[in-house]
C-alpha cells in the first residue's frame, strides 16, 4: 500500500490527464461500436480501474481502443441482425461475448501466453493496424456528412420487398415450429400477416438498409447517395472538430487538443442553439449491471461466438502487451505480461457486466501518463475515477455533444493509428512480407477481420517455414566427402576409405520443412560407399515429420545393403527415434557412437578398402 502511494502527485496529475483524453475517444468508441456513448464511457472507467489494480504494468491505461472497437463494431453488427435489428434483445448476447472474452484473456494469462504474443509478426500487426484506420475513417465519413441510410426514405424503401419475404419466412418458421404450418390450409399465416402494420416492415427495411450499408464496403455503396444528401452544418461540425484537432498541436501539446475541439463545437453547437444531431442519451446516476445477460444466457446461444469472443480476446492481449512494451521503454522498467492479461481480462469482464465495450492498454493514454509523471498503478485507477465523476455529474451535459463531433474525433483517430512506417517501408521490405502486410489489410478492411489476420498468421507461417526450410537444405547440402567442407575432427580421415565411407553433416533441425529436400539423401550416395556416418551434433530438434523421412531413409540405405552409423545423437533426437523403434530395430546401439573419434576407431577397425582389394 505504501509503495502505491509513493508517488501520489505524479499519478494523480498523470491519471487526471489521461482521464481527460480517453473522454472523447470513450464516447467516440462507444458511439462507432454501436451500443451508445454511455457503453464507452462504461468500459473506459471499469478498464481502466481495474486493468491497472490487477495488471501488470504499472504506468499502462487502459480502455476502448481504435482495434477493440472495431472488431467489437462487427461483432455487435452480426449478432443484432441476428436479433432481427432489435438491439435489446440483442444486448444481453453481445455483452455475454465480451464477458467470455474477458474471461478468456484471464486464461491466457493464468496458463502463461502472455509471452509468446511478440511472435506474431510485424506484418501481420502493420496490416491489421492500417486496416482499423481504414475502417474507422471510412466509416466515420457517412455521419460526419450528416447522412444516416436508416433516415433515407426513399434508400429504405428499396427493401421494402425483402423485408416482407424475411417477415413472411419468420411466420412460417413460427408456424413450423408451433406444429400448425399446413400446405392446403393457408388462413393462419394469412391472419398472421395481415396483423403485420407498415411499422414492422418499415423497421425490418430498415434493419436491411443499415446492415446493406454497415462496414468499408457498405459505405463505399451508399457515398455516391451521401454526396447527394449533405447536412452541411453537420459537415462543419466535424470539418471545425478536426482543424482544431490538427491545428492546436501546433500551439500546444501540453493540453489534449481532441478535448479542446470537443468543448468548443459542442459549446458552438449548444451555445448557438444550432438544429444539430446530438448523441444517444447518457443515463445519470450508478450504472448497473446488466443481470439479463445471465439470466437469459443459453449455451446453444453462445456456441457460435465462441471463436470470435477468443479472437477479442487475443486482439485485446496484443494490443495490450504492445503497449506494455512502449511503456517498458519509456520508464526503463520491466512489464510482467501474464499478470498483465489477467488484469485486462478482469477489466474487460466487469465491463460487460454493466454494459461497457471492452478495450486494452491504450498506447496514447499511457504515453500522456508517464510524461504527465505517473509511475505506479494509482495512475489508471486515478483515470478511472475521473471518469466515473465525470459519469455522475455530468452525463445530462455530455449528451447534448453533437454526433458529428465525435465523427471529426473518430476520423482523426482512424487516421493516426494506421501503421505509416510499414507502409513507407513497403518499397524496400522483402516481397513476402508486402505480400502479407497486403492480404492482412485488405481482407481485414473489405471482408472480415478475424478471418484476415488467421489468414495472415498461417502464410506468414508457412513463409517462415519455407524459409528455414531452404536455409537448412542450403546448409545441409548432400555433397561427397571430398566436396563437402570436412569439420576439424575429419581432418584425419584415412585417404583410403574416403570412397567406401560418406559421411552426411545435419546442421540445424529436421522438422517438415525440410524433409523433401532430406528424403533425396539416399538417392544421391555414391555407390562405392559400403558405410553411411550421418553426423547429429548440430541437430537439436527432429519433428514427427522429419523422424519418418529420417526412417524413410535409414530403411532405404539398410535396404542397400549399407551400414549406417549414428555420431552424437542429442537427447530430444534420441527420445524421439526410441519411441518409434529406430533405435534399436533399424540401428543398433553397437552403431551408435558418443564422439566422432569413436566412430573413425570402428570404421577403421570394420571398413575394408575395396580399392586396394580390386587391386590385388
Amino acid at each position: 500500500m505504501k509503495k502505491l502511494f509513493s508517488n501520489f502527485k505524479g499519478d494523480a496529475f498523470g491519471g487526471i490527464t489521461a482521464g481527460i483524453v480517453a473522454l472523447p475517444l470513450a464516447l467516440a468508441f462507444g458511439v462507432s461500436s454501436g451500443l451508445g456513448p454511455s457503453a464507452g464511457l462504461y468500459g473506459a472507467i471499469f478498464i481502466s480501474f481495474f486493468a491497472a489494480l490487477f495488471g501488470g504494468t504499472n504506468t499502462q491505461i487502459s480502455g476502448p481502443t481504435a482495434p477493440m472497437t472495431a472488431v467489437s463494431m462487427v461483432i455487435i453488427a452480426g449478432i443484432v441482425a441476428s436479433f432481427d435489428g432489435d438491439i435489446n434483445k440483442a444486448l444481453p448476447a453481445i455483452l455475454m461475448v465480451f464477458l467470455l472474452a474477458g474471461l478468456m484473456q484471464i486464461g491466457l494469462g493464468v496458463i502463461g501466453l502472455g509471452k509468446y504474443i511478440k511472435y506474431i509478426p510485424y506484418p501481420v500487426v502493420s496490416g491489421f493496424m492500417t486496416a482499423i484506420g481504414v475502417i474507422i475513417l471510412v466509416t466515420q465519413i457517412l455521419p460526419s456528412l450528416g447522412y444516416y441510410p436508416k433516415e433515407d426514405t426513399e434508400f429504405v424503401n428499396q427493401f421494402k420487398p425483402y423485408a416482407e419475404e424475411i417477415i413472411l419466412d419468420n411466420i412460417l418458421k413460427e408456424e413450423a415450429g408451433e406444429g400448425i404450418l399446413v400446405l392446403e390450409d393457408f388462413k393462419e399465416t394469412i391472419k398472421r400477416a395481415q396483423s403485420l402494420t407498415q411499422e414492422d416492415i418499415l423497421k425490418e427495411s430498415q434493419t436491411l438498409a443499415a446492415k446493406e450499408t454497415s462496414g468499408v464496403l457498405g459505405a463505399l455503396k451508399v457515398m455516391p447517395r451521401a454526396l447527394q444528401h449533405v447536412n452541411w452544418l453537420e459537415l462543419i461540425l466535424a470539418l471545425g472538430t478536426i482543424l482544431i484537432i490538427y491545428g492546436f498541436k501546433r500551439i500546444t501539446k501540453t493540453i489534449p487538443s481532441t478535448l479542446i475541439a470537443l468543448l468548443v463545437m459542442s459549446g458552438i453547437a449548444y451555445g448557438f442553439k444550432l438544429d444539430y444531431r446530438p448523441i444517444e442519451e447518457i443515463p445519470s446516476g450508478l450504472p448497473i449491471p446488466n443481470l439479463e445477460m445471465f439470466t437469459s444466457f443459453s449455451l446453444g446461444s453462445l456456441t457460435p461466438y465462441i471463436f470470435t469472443a477468443l479472437t477479442l480476446a487475443l486482439l485485446g492481449a496484443i494490443d495490450s502487451l504492445l503497449t506494455s512494451v512502449v511503456a517498458d521503454n519509456m520508464t526503463k522498467t520491466k512489464h510482467k505480461p501474464n499478470k498483465e492479461l489477467v488484469g485486462q481480462g478482469i477489466g474487460n469482464s466487469i465491463a460487460a457486466v454493466f454494459g461497457g465495450i471492452p478495450g486494452a492498454g491504450a498506447t496514447i493514454r499511457t504515453v500522456v501518463n508517464i510524461n504527465a509523471g505517473g509511475k505506479t498503478k494509482l495512475s489508471g485507477m486515478i483515470a478511472g475515477i475521473l471518469l466515473f465523476i465525470i459519469l455522475l455529474a455530468l452525463g445530462p451535459v455530455a449528451s447534448q455533444i453533437p454526433a458529428a463531433v465525435l465523427a471529426g474525433i473518430l476520423i482523426t483517430v482512424g487516421i493516426g493509428v494506421m501503421d505509416y512506417k510499414g507502409l513507407k517501408a513497403m518499397p524496400k521490405m522483402p516481397r513476402a512480407e508486402v505480400i502479407i502486410m497486403l492480404v492482412v489489410l485488405v481482407l481485414s478492411s473489405v471482408w472480415n477481420l478475424v478471418y484476415a489476420v488467421g489468414i495472415g498468421l498461417v502464410i506468414a507461417s508457412l513463409m517462415f517455414m519455407k524459409k528455414i526450410g531452404d536455409l537448412t537444405a542450403e546448409r545441409s547440402d548432400v555433397k561427397p566427402l571430398k566436396e563437402e567442407k570436412a569439420w576439424d575432427d575429419e581432418a584425419n580421415f584415412p585417404e583410403n576409405l574416403k570412397e567406401e565411407v560418406f559421411i552426411k553433416h545435419i546442421k540445424g533441425p529436421l522438422f517438415f520443412g525440410f524433409t523433401s529436400d532430406f528424403q533425396q539423401l539416399s538417392t544421391q550416395i555414391p555407390e562405392s560407399a559400403t558405410t553411411i556416418v550421418i553426423r547429429m551434433d548440430r541437430m537439436q530438434y527432429i519433428d514427427q515429420s522429419g523422424l519418418y523421412a529420417l526412417e524413410d531413409v535409414l530403411i532405404q540405405l539398410i535396404k542397400d545393403g549399407k551400414k549406417v552409423l549414428l555420431v552424437d545423437v542429442l537427447k530430444q533426437p534420441k527420445y524421439m527415434m526410441e519411441r518409434i523403434d529406430i533405435i534399436p530395430d533399424l540401428i543398433p546401439e553397437e552403431y551408435i557412437f558418443v564422439s566422432f573419434n569413436d566412430c573413425l576407431t570402428w570404421i577403421k577397425a570394420n571398413v575394408k578398402d575395396n580399392k586396394s582389394k580390386a587391386k590385388l
